[in-house]
């Protein structure tokens, strides 16, 4: 077992069950200035951890399952996105207006993916629609970075300045994140929940199997989690509004195992009270408050359905300035100092993945499972609250690097493998969950975004 210990810790797991783990050490995993790789292992392990346990508990093996993380699968996961071809053809990651920018006094980073980001981005800047990439780099040269940060967020758009780290530690956000754990866990209601059976397959081991999962989350770590759930045997039905399809490629990457479906909740509310009626877990990757108008606050949420698992994630925390802002892991990088670490030459860099994601994915999905454990012996709901930021400072605070040494790392190719689905033939990262008995893969591929019917199956 090799450097678990404190994610295992942070989603309430029992220690006893930590050399229950062994690490397969590859060099060359996601090298990085920062110890990314040692974050990554870290996140996976603590999640397979609770998902062998979760089968235990629920009438499994006598004995909770070993665990078996390998660096060599977990660096292919957490590029799952950048790997991804469809048909052959590779992914796009990041449009042509998400990236970085020189401005009047540094540098900021834009992320413009979304339609509707771009749009609001150009018009902060004053700027049509169409405008070319030559006329954006005049307009952000010609500003101070912390103003083009306040103009573009005005306008409901997404640019973050760059800050070193200890610029970031006089943030009065930097502050709100270092006052709250890295996973938030508490009690939700005192109703009891109904009582799960025992999954009735046995191999592979599905610690999830006959859960069901209300998944509202968007890019990244969210989709991550509940692709984790599904994986080992949840029913997850993802819901987004009909107005805001998914882009493509992040549907096909974080879609296997999940059916998808949209819903108006200012509309259809009923329908959606009738999923909520049926669910075990609630996942929601909204700026925090975004989703209260609903009546979609755990709170409310518990008292509708008590019992219920809510989790949560976001960019930046439920608490301090930023609280209400978007977010996305590359801005995130940029304004907590690891952009700042990571680059060289004058020039802001980048972790090698989109590691604040993918790991806050897998600790999300780790704190659901252990969630579940709990609830089965007292029934309680439970809330779960996690945030990129909180994940940044993590991986920025004094982790601890491997040793040199390991195997040698020849590339992703042995993690991957493909599959048919409505959306062509995918090429894909297999999972990098893996304990004895756990599934090889996903029971089904993704479908096409908004094609199933909004109702359990």
């Amino acid at each position: 077992m090799t450097g678990i210990n404190w994610a295992w810790e942070a989603v309430g797991g029992d220690p006893a069950l930590l050399p229950r783990v062994s690490t397969v050490v590859r060099r060359g995993t996601l090298e990085a200035k920062l110890p990314v790789r040692e974050l990554a292992r870290a996140c996976v392990g603590a999640c397979a951890l609770a998902a062998a346990e979760l089968g235990t508990r629920r009438g499994g093996p006598a004995e909770v399952p070993e665990v078996r993380v390998d660096d060599g699968a977990v660096a292919a996961a957490f590029h799952s996105e950048r790997l991804l071809t469809v048909d052959g053809r590779a992914p796009v990651v990041f449009a042509p207006l998400s990236r970085f920018w020189r401005t009047a006094d540094g540098w900021v980073r834009t992320h413009a993916n979304y339609p509707h980001h771009r749009t609001r981005l150009l018009g902060a800047l004053g700027l049509p629609e169409g405008a070319s990439m030559a006329a954006v780099a005049e307009r952000l040269a010609e500003r101070p970075a912390r103003e083009v940060e306040e103009t573009v967020y005005a306008a409901g758009g997404l640019a973050v300045a760059l800050r070193t780290p200890e610029e970031w530690a006089g943030h009065e956000q930097a502050a709100a994140v270092a006052a709250r754990p890295l996973v938030e866990r508490g009690r939700l209601g005192s109703a009891r929940a109904r009582v799960l059976p025992p999954p009735a397959c046995s191999s592979p081991l599905l610690p999830a199997a006959g859960l069901r999962v209300l998944d509202l989350t968007r890019v990244l770590a969210g989709p991550v989690a509940t692709r984790t759930l599904a994986l080992l045997g949840a029913q997850v039905l993802r819901v987004d509004p009909p107005q805001l399809p998914e882009l493509p490629d992040q549907h096909a990457d974080t879609g296997f195992g999940k059916r998808s479906a949209t819903l108006d909740l200012a509309v259809d509310r009923q329908a959606f009270e009738e999923l909520l009626a049926a669910a075990d877990v609630v996942v929601t990757g909204y700026r925090p408050g975004a989703l209260d108008r609903f009546g979609l606050s755990p709170e409310a949420l518990a008292e509708r359905r008590p019992g219920l698992i809510v989790a949560q994630v976001s960019a930046w925390g439920a608490y301090g300035p930023w609280r209400g802002r978007r977010g996305f892991d590359s801005l995130v990088q940029v304004a907590t100092g690891i952009a700042a670490v990571e680059g060289s030459a004058g020039r802001p860099g980048a972790l090698p993945a989109q590691a604040l994601d993918h790991g806050t994915g897998y600790l999300l999905a780790a704190a659901v499972l252990r969630a579940l454990t709990e609830r089965s012996y007292d029934g309680g709901g439970r809330f779960v609250r996690l945030a990129l930021a909180r994940t940044a400072r993590r991986l920025t605070d004094g982790l601890q690097r491997d040793a040199d040494g390991g195997l040698a790392y020849d590339g992703p190719d042995a993690w991957l493998t493909e599959t048919d689905s409505r959306l062509g033939r995918l090429r894909h990262a297999r999972p990098a969950v893996s304990f004895t008995g756990a599934p090889a893969d996903w029971q089904r591929p993704p479908a096409p975004w908004g094609t199933d019917p909004a109702h359990w199956a």
